[in-house]
């Protein structure tokens, strides 16, 4: 069964898809194709989501962690301000309509969020699980949770949905569905839907009480 925590991971299953959506446009781009801008363009948002999931992180994750494993979140931080310097990098090539230099810079954006990612996955959130209680970890994930802007959360869900697959979606939703107030979810529910159109079915497939709650 899903837990709050494993709201973390489908996060970075976006943020992995959505960046290698972006590098692809940007290579195609700089070999002269057209048209790609508005996939290109995907990377102010995108960033924008990372930069809410990296303050959740470093307000709630990193200092319960930190009474477990002093030292170990220091890396992840210096991390974060590299993935800062990297979106800067990426917007700076982008404005000066470089489709080269715009084509590198997404490389290494993807190139350092992914091994980020990937450390996260494999060695600090194993850590997390092992070692802080279920309680504690789901008072972490929402307080994180907490970072992003309310005004915002209809954006964030039509672009989470659309990129991960059907097992990410069904967690999430559940998620969801477990930790929100029911009218709150019923809000929810419906952005879900509309995000990802005809796989609504496999979704209430998977989760045969979505439908009992319009």
């Amino acid at each position: 069964m899903a837990q709050p925590l494993d709201a973390i991971r489908v996060f970075h299953n976006a943020f992995r898809n959505d960046l290698g959506r972006i590098d692809a446009a940007a290579l195609n781009a700089a070999q002269g194709k057209k048209g790609l801008d508005p996939t290109i363009e995907r990377f102010r948002f995108f960033n924008e989501v990372l930069v809410w999931h990296a303050q959740g992180e470093e307000a709630a994750i990193f200092p319960v962690l930190e009474t477990v494993a002093p030292l170990v979140a220091e890396a992840y931080v210096k991390d974060h301000r590299g993935l800062d310097e990297a979106f800067e990098e990426l917007n700076r090539s982008y404005a000066a309509r470089d489709p080269l230099k715009t084509a590198r810079a997404t490389a290494a954006f993807r190139f350092h969020m992914n091994i980020h990612l990937f450390k996260e996955d494999t060695h600090l959130y194993r850590i997390f699980r092992e070692r802080i209680s279920l309680p504690e970890q789901g008072k972490a994930t929402g307080i994180m949770a907490s970072k992003i802007p309310k005004e915002r959360f209809a954006e964030l869900v039509g672009w989470l949905y659309p990129l991960i697959g059907p097992a990410d979606r069904e967690d999430m939703t559940r998620i969801w569905q477990m930790v929100l107030p029911a009218p709150a979810f019923a809000g929810v529910k419906e952005l879900i839907r509309k995000s990802i159109g005809s796989d609504w079915a496999e979704l209430v497939r998977r989760i045969p009480t979505l439908e009992g709650n319009v």
